[in-house]
């Protein structure tokens, strides 16, 4: 029976590459599933056999482990030359959008509380 193994769903295409390359590499079957034409189906890695699921999860724990290290290291690279991205950078870069979801909470704070308290 059909196992799923890997979700895809918000996964970047580098990160899926690698898995489909580790399964491919020790022989593991598997099949993938898309979120269909709306979106809204589960999009995953599949094994087709349930008894290579001890098998794949350990080559998986061990790759996405290795994959935060690598993350880990370049970041502490990036903050040590003080390169790394900072909060004031990202709305530097996009004030409107910083502006604009500002205002989207605020309105929402309304929205939830004008039933209860009086702004008037």
């Amino acid at each position: 029976m059909a196992v799923l193994l890997f979700k895809l769903r918000g996964v970047p295409d580098d990160e899926a590459d690698d898995v489909r390359g580790l399964l491919t590499e020790h022989d593991i079957a598997f099949y993938e599933t898309t979120s269909g034409s709306w979106g809204v189906s589960m999009p995953g890695i599949w094994l087709h056999d349930g008894s290579k699921l001890a098998e794949a999860k350990v080559l998986l724990d061990g790759y996405q482990q290795e994959r935060a290290r690598v993350a880990r290291d370049e970041w502490t690279a990036l903050r040590q030359k003080g390169e790394h991205k900072r909060l004031w950078q990202g709305i530097a870069a996009h004030p409107f959008r910083f502006v604009l979801m500002l205002i989207l909470i605020a309105f929402m704070f309304y929205v939830t509380l004008s039933p209860f308290v009086h702004f008037g």
